[in-house]
């Protein structure tokens, strides 16, 4: 713990998704710029933050023993304050003060800059935030790596997916805007980032609370509806739109985004992929199950062919690209049948790679009160067996295309099982552990040797990179 003349310092532990890492980027910047440093350990800090999340009851359990265990270290360090955020704070507002009052502040996703308001206070009283107010945008930021940045293009879900608890933890969808994105792009890059990676609760929905008067993109007229439907001289922002001009903006090489929703994958998103080499080949496409029935009552607002289109869709533009998705197995009410629709789409679509969830009761959502429709668990569990099996036999099959071609591959750095190797990741969000030479943030052309449902390993193409 800091003493009186040295720094105080802070640990951040982050649950849940790329939102919750970007978020936690942020409180890290914000921190540091009123003169905090970072603590490797718990242990060692005088500011202990959890950002949360509560789209599983998995997430719930890890957060709640290592809120225990900050417990114990404030009984023994009493100075040491105690700050929990995220999405798990904001669907406990209520009530979090009075379960655990050895927390000190807490604060909802869109309350990230309270908590410098907190800490500067003349003195420190349990303080609670959770309004919604909007993207902090003018938070600085502490970055993992230098050459890549996570950029939130809007904030919150119009969406009501029964089982899904995001719309009341992180509000209402509001798209960032336009130009003020591309000012944060371009600072990036000339910061030395590569590869940005566009975060939203449904990140293809962007721009359609915005409206300008300035022309659609030429090679996007033809996909646009919001071009053929103008009100009063103006239309929506497009996320084809947001997707075309990021990829203009000089230095950046790559650019990735998290998550669409299948209802709103249209074509000139499609065409973008197809057309600007920036735009890396891969989309992560939830599923989430396979039957129109569960589907239906998952409130998805598509059903099983709806889904089986927008992926032929995608794949006649283009073939080579890489699909991932989400499946979640033992919803309320779920057949032995139904659950072998999903297995079906799985082998239709032959997927890259799946996030594969066995179904867990959110509290304050819809799925929660079907109780008397739940699937028993051991049952639960045999089935994602099979999927979990099923999915790695075709991402198998689906990495053995690489093998034999030469792939540009940003370089992350040293590989996780190698240490004689270095470890990146394709254009197709594939990872590649390898044997050459080169920097983090630099993209070299790798010869795929082998392949596993997983990873792809190769060798630095000297041969291209002399030709280069």
């Amino acid at each position: 713990m800091a003493s009186s003349d040295t720094p105080k310092r802070y640990h951040v532990t982050t649950f849940g998704c790329q939102m919750n890492e970007h978020d936690s980027e942020r409180m890290r910047g914000m921190l540091e710029s009123l003169g905090y440093g970072a603590a490797e350990t718990a242990e060692d800090a005088d500011l202990i933050l959890f950002n949360t999340c509560s789209i599983r009851e998995s997430a719930d359990s890890r957060f709640l023993a290592h809120l225990g265990h900050a417990k114990r270290m404030k009984k023994e360090r009493p100075g040491v304050v105690v700050g929990v955020g995220g999405c798990w704070a904001q669907s406990v507002k209520d009530e979090v003060f009075a379960r655990f009052p050895f927390v000190d502040v807490a604060f909802g996703p869109g309350q990230i800059n309270k908590l410098a308001e907190f800490l500067t206070a003349d003195s420190l009283s349990a303080q609670g935030y959770f309004e919604f107010e909007g993207f902090p945008a003018h938070l600085p930021t502490k970055r993992d790596r230098s050459f890549q940045a996570w950029v939130q293009i809007a904030v919150g879900c119009n969406l009501k997916c029964s089982y899904c608890i995001v719309p009341s933890t992180r509000g209402r969808e509001s798209s960032r805007p336009f130009e003020q994105l591309l000012d944060e792009v371009r600072a990036l890059a000339a910061d030395g980032v590569r590869e940005v990676t566009l975060l939203g609760q449904n990140v293809n929905a962007y721009g359609r609370d915005l409206r300008t008067t300035e022309p659609l993109p030429e090679a996007l007229l033809a996909f646009s509806e919001a071009a053929k439907r103008p009100t009063a001289g103006t239309r929506p922002r497009t996320f084809a739109e947001l997707l075309t001009a990021v990829a203009a903006v000089d230095g950046i090489e790559r650019i990735r985004y998290t998550s669409p929703h299948p209802k709103d994958i249209r074509e000139d998103v499609v065409a973008v992929h197809a057309a600007l080499p920036e735009v890396c080949q891969h989309i992560h496409l939830p599923l989430q199950a396979g039957s129109s029935r569960i589907l239906k009552r998952m409130r998805r607002t598509y059903d099983k062919q709806r889904y089986l289109d927008r992926v032929a869709m995608i794949r006649e533009q283009c073939p080579d690209i890489a699909i991932t998705t989400d499946i979640i197995v033992g919803f309320p009410g779920e057949t032995e049948a139904e659950f072998e629709e999903t297995l079906e789409v799985v082998d239709a679509v032959a997927f890259d790679g799946a996030f594969t969830f066995v179904f867990s009761p959110r509290r304050g959502t819809e799925a929660a009160e079907l109780v008397d429709d739940f699937v028993p668990h051991p049952v639960k569990v045999e089935r994602m067996e099979r999927l979990v099996e099923r999915v790695q036999h075709h991402a198998r099959e689906r990495t053995q295309r690489f093998v034999g071609r030469t792939l540009e591959v940003l370089i992350e750095g040293e590989s996780r099982t190698d240490p004689d190797k270095l470890r990146g990741r394709t254009s197709h969000n594939k990872v590649v552990n390898f044997v050459g030479f080169g920097q983090p943030g630099e993209t070299v052309p790798v010869q795929i040797t082998g392949a596993t449902s997983q990873t792809l390993s190769g060798e630095m193409s000297l041969l291209a990179t002399l030709a280069g």
